[in-house]
């Protein structure tokens, strides 16, 4: 267990309490244990990115605040973000984030670019809330929903129900970068 996830926990934690909600009500909404839930509060078992953003919808914050505590997003008119920058976020060590609109107040959609490294055997299928845009930056993806796949190239893009699991894998032995956009409903 490390010292960010244990952090992260007591995030939702206290702010599971401040909600009025119980451990088992936000298991039964993220669709999994009450004791899977409680592992994430305590930090003994780290998040995917989209159980982290499944949970940040369900207290209505954005996913920094559950990440770094951060509530400061006050921007309402333009968010800006050079080559490179953007808040990362490194998951599970098979997707690397930057939120390129994290200062943004009120975002109707979360833009990010991720980049997933080579030889990754074990990502999994996930999914959350909302539809999600991925935009081929760079290389070449493997794009698995649902039970279909599609080979993604740069200049590519696919426009989907985020509910329906889903996952993104480079393919000839290199990186891959996309643009996703999480929208919510």
């Amino acid at each position: 267990m490390t010292e960010q996830l244990k952090e992260m926990g007591m995030r939702m934690a206290d702010l599971r309490e401040v909600m009025g909600y119980t451990a088992v009500e936000v298991a039964e909404r993220l669709g999994i244990s009450e004791e899977e839930y409680r592992a994430y509060e305590s930090g003994e078992k780290d998040f995917s990115f989209s159980t982290m953003y499944n949970v940040a919808k369900i207290f209505n914050v954005d996913v920094v605040t559950l990440l770094n505590g951060d509530t400061t997003p006050q921007l309402t008119g333009c968010a800006l973000a050079r080559k490179g920058q953007g808040f990362k976020i490194v998951k599970d060590n098979q997707y690397d984030y930057r939120h390129l609109a994290f200062t943004f107040k009120d975002k109707l959609a979360d833009p990010f670019m991720v980049t997933v490294l080579p030889n990754q055997s074990d990502l999994v299928l996930h999914s959350h809330s909302g539809q999600e845009f991925n935009y081929i930056v760079e290389g070449t993806i493997k794009f698995t929903f649902g039970d279909m796949s599609y080979e993604l190239e740069e200049g590519d893009s696919v426009y989907f129900d985020a509910s329906i699991p889903h996952k993104e894998e480079p393919m000839k032995g290199k990186p891959a970068r996309f643009i996703a956009v999480v929208i919510e409903k």
